[in-house]
């Protein structure tokens, strides 16, 4: 088993610097309980020779991230955070959001966001008469957000592109003031209450509560308008959270942080380092010129000079002791300390400490993806991966659609898939599947034909008279491991918690199913009717998103959409 993938710019001092030649070879003393316990379980040192420290740092990341080493430090929250981007160049432009960065002056972009993205952009269309849709002036024709005074039409000239700006600007302005924006959502929750509008009311507070919990600090303005990436670093026992501050314009436009678990504790210093590594790594993220930390690291001239190098503008990297730049560093700490206090109080890691223990597993199973296939007699298959991140992390909820018949096909291919994108979303800690012993060696032996270390477990219904057992508050299920099969009576915690997982992807996964088979079935019935194809169907979907949608659309909607004619035919059959 690989225990640790490490750099230096000398491998001979870094190896002695483990070590302790007193008559025996023996860990030094000098080193934490976690490396301590590293080096007891050392059987032999290989190394890489690379041309730069550029490159070691690469290498560095690529096999920790492929090969997950035992006591290294992974971290899966730091992906591309996204962005609200608004195309100044365009006559009527409209804000989205993306995670792409494009080197293009007219494009300008807000964030790095974090949680609030969606918020922010819902709060901009509710409270500006911008342009809805994304097609909406290819249409030509004022449409429903005309009617409901969100839109000015600009499709049919009822506003000028100079109006438009000014609208734009002002959009611009009360994005950068977070709190002016909330304020003025509260006052159109407020008008919408008492016009009795509760729905718009609910989904104005919604929007209002997203915006402000997605700032986890209090509200700052600096004297200098300037622009800071601001980095702290907590940890407790076996957790630790980064706790990141967006500074633009001398305003915190937004937060973001990460909890993080191993069981073997962690060292701050190669936390700063991965962390800064992580979040800056892909090529179409934006940055600040000077990223302050709230603490420094060993390695810290070097990450600035890397990525100086990697962007090709000069970053630095400082821990300030005094003035504003050390009161935000404070500041981002003191969250950092908060936030780990509450997470502690709040979770208790004792149950996944057992699933290790009873298990034999490599790694604490803190974040865990469950995978189930559903069928009807072979036909539509689907795929279905849930994952359970101290909760259900519905987001990183993800479906597949399968093309084979038998279920061994259909897993192979769902695992085969998820393992292709494991170069932009991280392994987790642990894998569950719906299935016995015969999957739990396909999925061994997919992870080891690309050299991945990841545990895997099985849940498989106990067979009587090779009939699936499962009475009523007495679930006889055998999990499956990679040297084991244990049966769990049926009040065990562990085993009532892995159900619980592999419940839920089952219900996705039927979930899924069901609604592929309807939507094939409503394909063919408005396929039907004289005049609709494929193509028609493709177009009412885009416009109104579901198919149930579409059956409730008023025959104006519908000829909006597909025209007078055809939409005239299609209201009538529907409402035959």
């Amino acid at each position: 088993m690989l225990l640790y993938v490490g750099k230096a710019k000398n491998i001979k001092n870094r190896v002695k610097s483990y070590f302790r030649f007193s008559g025996e070879l023996k860990a030094s003393p000098l080193l934490s309980s976690r490396i301590a316990k590293m080096i007891s379980e050392v059987e032999k040192v290989e190394f890489i020779i690379v041309q730069s420290e550029h490159d070691a740092l690469i290498l560095e990341n690529s096999l920790i991230k492929q090969l997950k080493p035992k006591y290294n430090i992974l971290l899966r929250d730091d992906k591309t955070y996204p962005y609200i981007a608004i195309n100044l160049a365009e006559p009527f432009p409209r804000f989205e959001i993306t995670r792409k960065i494009v080197n293009d002056k007219n494009i300008k972009y807000f964030g790095p966001l974090s949680g609030s993205a969606k918020a922010l952009l819902d709060a901009l269309y509710l409270t500006f008469p911008l342009v809805q849709k994304k097609g909406c002036l290819k249409e030509g024709k004022a449409c429903l957000f005309y009617q409901i005074q969100r839109c000015l039409a600009p499709c049919e000239g009822k506003i000028s592109a100079s109006d438009y700006a000014k609208i734009v600007q002002e959009s611009l302005a009360i994005l950068n003031d977070q709190k002016k924006l909330i304020s003025l959502l509260h006052v159109k929750m407020e008008e919408a209450s008492l016009k009795l509008n509760f729905e718009e009311a609910a989904k104005l507070r919604d929007i209002k509560h997203a915006i402000k919990e997605s700032l986890h600090v209090t509200h700052v303005e600096l004297l200098k308008l300037e622009n800071y990436d601001v980095f702290a670093i907590e940890t407790l026992e076996k957790t630790a959270v980064i706790m990141r501050l967006f500074i633009r314009g001398g305003k915190i436009v937004s937060t973001s942080h990460s909890f993080l678990h191993n069981a073997y504790g962690f060292e701050k210093e190669e936390l700063y380092q991965r962390a800064l590594f992580e979040f800056y790594h892909p090529m179409n993220q934006t940055f600040s010129h000077e990223i302050l930390l709230a603490e420094s690291f060993s390695e810290q001239t070097e990450m600035s000079q890397f990525l100086s190098e990697k962007f090709g503008e000069k970053i630095t990297i400082n821990v300030p002791k005094r003035g504003e730049k050390y009161y935000l560093t404070s500041m981002a700490l003191e969250n950092a300390q908060a936030l780990l206090l509450q997470h502690a109080t709040k979770n208790n890691h004792a149950l996944n400490e057992q699933l290790q223990t009873l298990f034999d597993l490599s790694a604490l199973p803190k974040r865990i993806e469950i995978f189930d296939n559903s069928h009807l007699g072979g036909q539509a298959p689907v795929g279905a991966m849930v994952v359970w991140d101290e909760k259900f992390d519905k987001s990183s909820y993800r479906r597949y659609a399968l093309h084979h018949a038998n279920e061994y096909a259909q897993m192979k291919e769902m695992l085969e898939r998820r393992i292709q994108d494991f170069s932009k979303e991280s392994p987790p800690d642990l894998w569950i599947l719906d299935g016995g012993e015969t999957l739990l060696k396909l999925a061994f032996s997919l992870l080891k034909e690309k050299k991945i270390h990841l545990d895997v477990l099985a849940i498989a219904k106990e067979k009587i008279d090779a009939k699936a057992h499962r009475a009523k508050g007495n679930a006889h299920d055998i999990i499956c491991t990679k040297n084991q099969s244990l049966k769990l009576p049926p009040s065990d915690k562990r085993l009532q918690f892995i159900q619980r997982l592999r419940d839920e992807a089952h219900r996705f996964a039927i979930t899924y199913h069901q609604k592929k088979r309807q939507n094939k079935d409503l394909t063919l019935e408005l396929q039907s009717i004289e005049g609709i194809g494929a193509a028609t169907i493709k177009k009412l979907l885009n416009y109104f998103g579901t198919f149930d949608a579409i059956y409730t659309a008023t025959q104006e909607e519908l000829m909006f959409t597909i025209g007078q004619k055809l939409g005239t035919t299609l209201f009538k059959n529907l409402k035959k």
